[in-house]
């Protein structure tokens, strides 16, 4: 690491040691008991909504270039009995079977807390090398799944603040258009809330097409800025997760540094990333009631040693 990429992140905040030398959920800490009960009470319709995008679906879905792309063929179906390579079992039931493989970053998925690095360190302080080599040793996805995403979730709609179906690619989102948005939208972010922000960019992948999406790739979202990461820190926020594929601007414009929220927020801070979420039915039902607020529900599958894992959200209203 170059001296000039250490200085943007000295004398950043961070929370390593504040859950202890072994912790590996890091902002899931805040999510208490009482947090859980807070998110609760904030369900009043009991309209469900889930953020997760479709897997093999027509057309596919946005996945990060370079990713492969999800696989899924049958290998068990009508097919096998009636070529006589299966037959059916005593009294004639017939079933079918199949496979998916999948990256674990390739569709809405939850981040493990040593996804990401830098120096050599990763959450908690965790060596790269050590850790990482042949699998997560420790702060992988496994301790997120075994524990699970519940509490209480707020949605920062900027695209409808703005008036717009998405924001454009190389956008920044500033702390200031988080309070705008929140203000605009009469809502309170409180602390260990779970924060969802709406981009819209995914209507530009569905309705213009792969080749307008990726034409110009670089996702509208949060970047660096020392303000908005204190802010984070002070407000000590548990999840973080957008409608986007990376949850930030890549790279940082201003730095030129790959994933520095990722660094700044789930390495330095312990936020839990969430990637990737389908956030337009819900976002169009806040609007015609005015609550942007309820309970998330997530529950990352339990990969040993895993970087990440797919998860479909739940939000409750």
């Amino acid at each position: 690491m170059s001296k000039a990429t250490a200085d943007f992140f000295e004398g950043l905040p961070d929370n390593w040691g504040r859950w202890g030398d072994n912790d590996e959920v890091g902002g899931l800490n805040f999510l208490s008991d009482s947090e859980i009960l807070r998110g609760v009470k904030a369900v009043e319709s009991g309209r469900t909504f889930t953020l997760m995008m479709a897997l093999n679906s027509p057309g596919k879905a946005p996945n990060w270039p370079g990713r492969e792309k999800e696989l899924h063929r049958m290998c068990r179906d009508k097919s096998h009995y009636l070529s006589g390579a299966v037959i059916a079992g005593k009294g004639g039931v017939e079933y079918a079977d199949d496979i998916i493989t999948v990256n674990c970053h390739g569709t809405t998925h939850c981040d493990a807390l040593a996804h990401t690095w830098l120096a050599d360190k990763a959450w908690n302080g965790y060596n790269a090398a050590a850790n990482s080599i042949g699998g997560i040793k420790k702060a992988s996805i496994r301790p997120i799944a075994e524990r699970g995403i519940v509490g209480h979730v707020v949605l920062l709609d900027i695209a409808r603040y703005k008036k717009v179906p998405y924001l454009k690619m190389h956008t920044r989102i500033t702390l200031e258009d988080l309070i705008e948005t929140a203000d605009y939208q009469k809502l309170e972010i409180k602390k260990y809330d779970i924060v969802l922000i709406r981009t819209g960019i995914f209507n530009l992948f569905f309705n213009e097409g792969p080749e307008s999406f990726y034409k110009d790739f670089a996702e509208p979202g949060i970047n660096y800025d020392e303000n908005l990461i204190r802010w984070f820190y002070e407000m000590e926020i548990s999840v973080f997760g957008t409608d986007t594929l990376g949850n930030e601007m890549i790279p940082c414009p201003e730095t030129g540094i790959y994933n520095a929220m990722h660094a700044a927020l789930s390495r330095n801070l312990g936020i839990v990333f969430i990637e990737a979420h389908w956030l337009e039915q819900w976002a169009e039902d806040c609007e015609k009631d005015g609550k942007y607020n309820g309970l998330y529900v997530a529950s990352p599958l339990m990969i040993h040693w895993a970087t990440a894992s797919p998860v479909n959200p739940v939000v409750i209203k």
